[in-house]
């Protein structure tokens, strides 16, 4: 499986979010902080570079992990004072548990069957698990050369995956859940929306 260069190395990955997020780039990571009580133990499952960690989380004094595939990245977690693991969240092992476990931009990568991966990411927390997921990207574009773009620069070193939400299909997986949804609202301009469950 060949990484893209997106996840191959932190600086392309920022520089390509902040061109998709534009302005609301830093708006998107503001919305899940604002979620995370200060001292909070915190799990970040495919979570990239960490820049929650890093720019938003640990001013907070949270005690965190992160998870993902990507040595580089872990790497970058343990150096910005957090605790990482290489893992592969395709396996059955269960989660690490901590008082929120949260997950930003990378649930459709579980697709067509992301349901198992919630009801482990529920079972790790204590208190909540947010899911912050676009429901607005190139990969879902009608155009294909840009749909093309989209999946081909977003293989996080699992396989490209073909598959995005839309607003109404991220709504649908999460009817499952609503007896546990305390919150739900559009975040980072409309491009992602955010589900906040109760553990």
């Amino acid at each position: 499986m060949g990484t893209s260069l997106i996840y191959r190395n932190r600086i392309v990955y920022e520089l390509a979010m902040r061109g998709l997020y534009g302005r609301h780039y830093g708006a998107r990571y503001r919305a899940i902080a604002a979620i995370v009580p200060d001292g909070a133990g915190v799990l970040d499952v495919c979570c990239g570079p960490a820049t929650l960690h890093a720019r938003y989380l640990r001013g907070k004094s949270v005690d965190y992990t992160g998870l993902d595939l990507n040595e580089r990245f872990i790497a970058r977690v343990r150096r910005a004072g957090g605790r990482g693991a290489v893992w592969d969240l395709h396996s059955d092992a269960p989660l690490p548990e901590a008082d929120y476990v949260i997950m930003q931009a990378s649930l459709y990568h579980f697709l067509p069957e992301p349901g198992p991966l919630i009801d482990r990411m529920l079972a790790a927390a204590g208190k909540q698990v947010i899911i912050a997921e676009p429901i607005r990207n190139l990969a879902s574009s009608d155009n294909r050369v840009l749909a093309a773009i989209g999946q081909r620069f977003t293989d996080a070193g699992d396989g490209a995956q073909a598959q995005r939400f839309t607003e109404a299909t991220l709504d649908a997986l999460f009817r499952a859940y609503a007896s546990r949804v305390v919150e739900q609202s559009l975040i980072a301009g409309g491009r992602e929306k955010l589900f906040v469950l109760s553990a």
